[in-house]
């Protein structure tokens, strides 16, 4: 009876082993709700506001600003996420100090990441002023890891302009910095030195939009920006180019018209690459300037069409980070 009891004992256990075989791999589709309260791992608010995200291997991490106790400069922190849903806070990676650029009541904005391979170093570029935004700096800190703690390097005004709003773009190894010079009333692209810590030329001058953000795409160089309104929003704009130092055209809009690009302001557009294609995001912030600590994050699908893109205001969509589909 042992015997026998044993024999269907291994059959059962043989079956049930087939049946979890070929059972499907868990999905890795994830909704999106762009508006809503956005709550890390822990069920904490996410506070990343003016983000970037770069991705190092299969992760993601979004970096922004901590808006908790309103506009002065607190922290600028990491999350990281494997789906592009499920965020978990890692750290503070640049916090305030005492004095200085990073010091009480200071404007610390955009915290956006790239890394240079050459020197094994993640750069961050970043706005730095003070709280009547006269002073129109770019801010650079340093670090070996992307969520680390970061060095502060100091500031500077890129080649003597004004630097507020501002960005990171990498084509292959070369780094370009774009930020809205007010004096001028331009937009300005600089490349950076080759080990990213300075701007070393002027590479073109465009008509003045703020939070710039720029994606290459099939060849064609793209760049979104915004209007002047203050922490109001606005139809935010496009333009693209062959060649960054050559002709541009002119700026259109790219999100419904009269919507005020889904009552959002342009933040960054990052690439999701998966086995079945690559999809654009834009990353967009809804600033509540009456409660900055709850401006919500406006991610909505950028569609591309030709050399047109555009986004329509979804209240939900859905991404498969293995496939990189999006719908």
């Amino acid at each position: 009876m042992k015997r026998i009891i044993a024999a269907v004992g291994a059959v059962l256990g043989m079956v049930l082993g087939l049946l979890t075989a070929v059972q499907p791999a868990e999905a890795t589709t994830v909704t999106r709700y762009p508006g809503t309260v956005a709550y890390d791992t822990s069920g904490n608010v996410i506070q990343a506001h003016g983000e970037g995200i770069i991705k190092v291997g299969g992760t993601y991490y979004w970096l922004g600003e901590d808006k908790t106790s309103g506009s002065p400069f607190q922290n600028i922190t990491c999350y990281s996420s494997t789906d592009f849903k499920n965020w978990t806070f890692v750290r503070n990676v640049l916090t305030r100090q005492s004095s200085g650029d990073l010091g009480p009541n200071r404007v610390v904005e955009r915290p956006h990441v790239i890394y240079n391979a050459a020197t094994s170093t993640y750069v961050m570029y970043m706005h730095i002023d003070n709280s009547n935004y006269s002073e129109r700096k770019a801010g650079v800190a340093t670090s070996n890891s992307v969520c680390g703690a970061y060095t502060y390097r100091g500031s500077s005004k890129p080649l003597g302009h004004d630097s507020l709003d501002d960005n990171l773009f990498l084509d292959g190894s070369t780094a370009y910095f774009m930020s809205e010079d007010r004096t001028n009333a331009k937009l300005q692209i600089y490349k950076l030195s080759a080990d990213f810590l300075s701007v070393s030329s002027l590479v073109k001058t465009l008509n003045q939009y703020e939070a710039p953000a720029m994606a290459k795409i099939n060849g064609t160089y793209y760049i979104f920006g915004s209007h002047l309104t203050g922490w109001s929003t606005n139809d935010n704009q496009y333009a693209t180019t062959g060649s960054l130092s050559g002709t541009w055209s002119s700026f259109k809009s790219f999100a419904p018209s009269g919507t005020n690009t889904c009552n959002s302001q342009t933040t960054a557009i990052v690439p999701v690459t998966g086995s079945s294609t690559t999809s654009y995001i834009f990353l967009g912030d809804r600033w509540n300037s009456a409660n900055l600590s709850d401006s919500r994050y406006i991610w909505q699908p950028l569609t591309i069409s030709g050399t047109t893109p555009s986004i329509t205001c979804r209240d939900s969509w859905t991404i498969d980070t293995t496939t990189g589909i999006t719908s």
